[in-house]
């Protein structure tokens, strides 16, 4: 029976990767005199975004640097990242339903909060763990077996969702139940490396899968 769902942020929550291409693209211009492209952006993604300019940029003002990225990410916030009436709805649906749900995300504390509060998603979750709550991010298990400890929950009575290879490598490590999610865009791939337990291709197939699995 699923007591709990994890869930990742970014891409399985929000469509949020578009202003973190944006944010990263004015840092890099603006410290190193770079123009990036979207995918040398992506292939730095792993550590939280303080991780990923604190490794990446040449300059030796990171601090600043990290400063203006959040600044960025504030900025554009509202043009660039709509709030999505399913996964409003399906967040919903799950607390009616009394699973309990959390988040395990490789972003920092600090740009979760703006995205949370613009989308008017804080104050949902049970447990959030991020990128500055581990040692290790995904694809290690840590921030997922954190978060089940935080949950009380058991892994048979779990499932980490998420839209990566490393999101699903992630929950297979810590021996839970995994879905990849294709539910919205900019993301996905073709095909997940890592097979996970379960794909849902929209908000309904996660219903249809509780529906079934699950007696209420």
């Amino acid at each position: 029976m699923i007591k709990a769902i994890i869930f990742d942020f970014d891409g399985t929550l929000a469509n949020t990767l578009p202003i973190c291409f944006v944010a990263f693209q004015d840092v890099f211009k603006e410290f190193d005199n770079k123009d990036l492209s979207s995918d040398e952006i992506r292939a730095m993604f792993g550590p939280s975004e303080t991780g990923i300019i604190r490794e990446n940029l040449e300059n030796s003002n990171k601090e600043n640097a990290i400063e203006l990225y959040y600044e960025k990410y504030l900025e554009h916030h509202e043009q660039l990242v709509k709030p999505n009436s399913e996964i409003n709805e399906m967040i919903a649906y799950l607390k009616e339903k009394d699973i309990k749900i959390g988040i395990v995300t490789g972003k920092a504390r600090r740009s979760l909060d703006i995205s949370l509060k613009a989308l008017h998603m804080d104050n949902l979750f049970e447990i959030i763990i991020t990128g500055d709550d581990v040692i290790h991010p995904k694809p290690h298990p840590e921030g997922v077996v954190k978060a089940l400890s935080l949950l009380e929950v058991g892994k048979n009575d779990s499932m980490f969702i998420g839209d990566s290879d490393a999101d699903i490598e992630a929950g297979l490590k810590a021996n839970v139940m995994t879905a990849g999610v294709q539910w919205l865009p900019d993301y996905q791939p073709s095909e997940f490396s890592v097979k996970p337990n379960y794909i849902f291709e929209s908000v309904t197939d996660l219903k249809k899968y509780l529906e079934t699995a699950v007696q209420f």
